[in-house]
């Protein structure tokens, strides 16, 4: 019964944190349902009524509207991705295109437009405070990039194509889920794995038996190319094996869904009157054009391929051989850090025990930098029994929101790492938020420890970056509240955050032998930090080779023909001179979930955008005379708690003191030769 539906009323628990242990699968189609239908029914009185329009009867009340709407949605999502069920594959094949429709219900709706119209053209007159004309701001071209100035046919063409694409879009990931579980990379015996370490080993035991392969080892892909495994593995047959299941995966199933969405996407910019989903995505973001876009990647391909090329020598002179090939890539970049640096990213795992890295590095570096604490709540009930959930606290005592981390990879998870919220912050809702973090640890056997890799600390520092720009909104307006940014935006807070990581003092409080208490050795750290600058050339390149295929999809013009999808991927990246066999793209077209499946079409350029924000930020940081908690004070106060409530790059020079600038990211990257 609708009565009993948990989603129909607002949660009692603290935080409004879901109820979920009174949640079913069976109440997310009732809800959704009877969300749709209440919104339509909001939204119509707003339309329909006699008084003329104002801010408050108008925009606020646009605001409030669709609460039931909004909290099914944020946690059916999180759900899908975290903690699927056939059950919620069917649900969200089903209600992806009827949300798809309802959003268009309520952006195509003639009467409503007429009054955000209106009052757009009033603005000046309205004497709104900053925050609210921002909104009013964003609500007009929100209306307006959804078609509300459209003719009825062209109308009814917008909604076939995004219902399609809406559809597209989950089948998509869905295929993703289905093709990266079928090609994990099952094992007969452990001398297979030679090269990896103990715990990882047993991980991968335990995971066989997880996942119904007792008495086998099974390595799990991960959902970008180079999978990590790869920088150990003696066995070249075996690393072979795992990258080419890597790299084939979606090919079959998703290629021609990808030809099919680049053409409905340009299709539907061109009713929109721009000449491609790239120019369509960009006019919304910071970038503002494609040619700024193009001129920042283009600057980067040449000196990056100049880098890689000079690192692929110094691999094959380590392997004896005449050029390396992409499966050996990772295994003999070890061996060359090893022999300059005297470093085995192995030597540092046992330093790097997940419990230490977020209690006593995470949590830790939040409370130097910005005087927030963290304190667990297992009487609160998360959404999978391996979530656990913490309540923030800031420095004068007083309540931030909750912080919920879901460290673990399971069968029913999608791969990769995120943030997502379950609760946003809103001074208009009185609402505080309730973020979360998922990564994809590998579990080890019950009792033993949870060991990271470098990459997987620094992973959980980004997210975490995410997390804290959530928790630090201080907005009235949930459409502007946290990480309610440009794409090409919020990657940037993440980013930064990444820095504590082995910024020295939060480094010596968690990098500690998990099983004697020792810190890690200095001249360890040291040579960690000679040995990154190693493989700058990789990492760039493969990030270029995945942002340039996926803006050579979205650049299409309407009418375009793609035609077969690996063939338009391989064309793409000879154009972009970025053919490189031995490195290939972060992500392939069949697995590209980020563009194909998620929000970053025509917006995966934004890491590296961002990170152009973050190297210029890192440097503010650590030139300053500050103390770091002053430091930490300013940047929280004008950057981490407006939201989307200001423009980000004004946000940026308020307490930069200056636009940004690329000197330090090309620094960072090698790129500056």
């Amino acid at each position: 019964m609708t009565t009993l539906n948990p989603f129909l009323s607002s949660s009692t628990l603290p935080y409004g944190l879901p109820p979920f242990g009174d949640l079913r699968e069976e109440h997310y189609l009732p809800a959704f349902e009877a969300g749709m239908r209440l919104h339509l029914d909001e939204v119509a009185a707003i339309a329909g009524s006699a008084e003329a329009p104002t801010f408050e009867n108008t925009i606020e009340a646009l605001e409030r509207a669709g609460a039931v709407l909004r909290r099914v949605s944020l946690v059916f999502f999180n759900q899908s991705s975290s903690d699927t069920t056939p059950g919620v594959q069917r649900l969200e094949a089903e209600i992806s295109p009827r949300l798809a429709a309802h959003e268009d219900a309520v952006h195509l709706d003639a009467a409503l437009f007429a009054r955000v119209d209106a009052l757009h053209g009033q603005r000046e007159e309205l004497r709104l405070d900053a925050e609210s004309l921002r909104l009013l701001e964003r609500y007009h071209s929100r209306f307006v990039r959804a078609g509300a100035r459209l003719g009825e046919a062209e109308q009814a063409r917008l909604r076939e194509l995004n219902a399609e694409l809406a559809t597209a879009s989950t089948t998509f990931e869905q295929n993703i889920f289905a093709d990266t579980r079928a090609a994990a990379l099952i094992l007969d015996s452990a001398e297979e794995l030679a090269g990896l370490s103990e715990d990882a080993i047993a991980a991968a035991a335990e995971n066989g038996r997880a996942l119904g392969h007792e008495g086998k080892y099974v390595i799990s892909l991960k959902n970008f190319s180079n999978q990590s495994e790869l920088a150990s593995l003696d066995d070249p047959k075996v690393r072979r094996r795992l990258l080419a299941a890597s790299l084939a995966r979606g090919g079959e199933s998703n290629g021609g869904l990808a030809v099919r969405m680049a053409v409905l996407r340009a299709e539907r910019a061109a009713l929109l009157g721009f000449p491609s989903h790239a120019a369509y995505e960009v006019a919304d973001q910071t970038a503002g054009t494609t040619e700024a876009v193009e001129g920042m990647l283009g600057r980067l391909v040449g000196p990056a391929v100049a880098n890689a090329l000079r690192e692929a020598e110094a691999l094959a002179a380590q392997a004896g051989v005449d050029g390396i090939e992409a499966a050996d890539w990772q295994y003999y970049s070890e061996k060359v850090r090893k022999a300059r640096f005297d470093i085995d990213g192995s030597v540092m795992r046992p330093y790097l025990e997940l419990e230490s890295v977020l209690r006593d590095g995470a949590f830790f570096a939040a409370g130097q930098v910005y005087g927030i604490s963290f304190a667990e709540r297992p009487d609160l009930v998360a959404h999978h029994p391996d979530a656990r959930v913490f309540e923030v606290t800031d420095a004068d005592g007083s309540p931030l929101g909750l912080f919920v981390g879901d460290f673990h990879a399971r069968e029913s998870k999608r791969g990769g790492a995120w943030m997502s919220e379950l609760v946003q912050q809103s001074h208009l809702l009185g609402q505080l938020p309730v973020v979360v973090n998922n990564l994809n640890i590998a579990k080890p056997p019950a009792g033993d420890p949870v060991l990271l890799t470098w990459d997987e600390v620094s992973t959980l520092f980004h997210e975490f970056g995410h997390a804290l720009h959530g928790l630090f909104s201080d907005v009235r307006y949930p459409l502007v509240s946290g990480t309610e940014v440009p794409r090409d935006f919020v990657e940037y807070p993440s980013q930064v955050n990444e820095m504590w990581a082995d910024w020295p003092l939060v480094l010596a409080n968690y990098a500690r032998h998990h099983v004697t208490g020792e810190p890690m050795p200095a001249e360890l750290v040291t040579r960690m930090k000679q040995a990154e600058s190693f493989g700058q050339g990789f990492r760039t390149v493969e990030y270029l080779a995945a942002a340039l295929l996926d803006w050579a999809w979205h650049t299409l013009p309407a009418g375009a023909e793609p035609g077969d999808a690996e063939a338009f991927e391989a064309a793409a990246l000879r154009r972009y001179g970025l053919a490189l066999d031995a490195v290939p793209p972060r992500y392939r077209t069949g697995y590209f979930a980020h563009i194909f499946a998620g929000g970053y079409a025509a917006g995966y350029y934004g890491y590296i955008w961002s990170e152009v924000l973050d190297a210029d930020t890192v440097e503010w940081f650590k030139e300053s005379d500050r103390t770091i908690r002053e430091s930490g004070e300013i940047f929280r106060r004008e950057l981490l708690s407006r939201g989307g409530s200001v423009d980000p790059l004004g946000a940026f020079a308020a307490f930069r003191g200056r636009a940004p600038e690329i000197e330090p990211l090309l620094a960072r990257r090698g790129l500056t030769g």
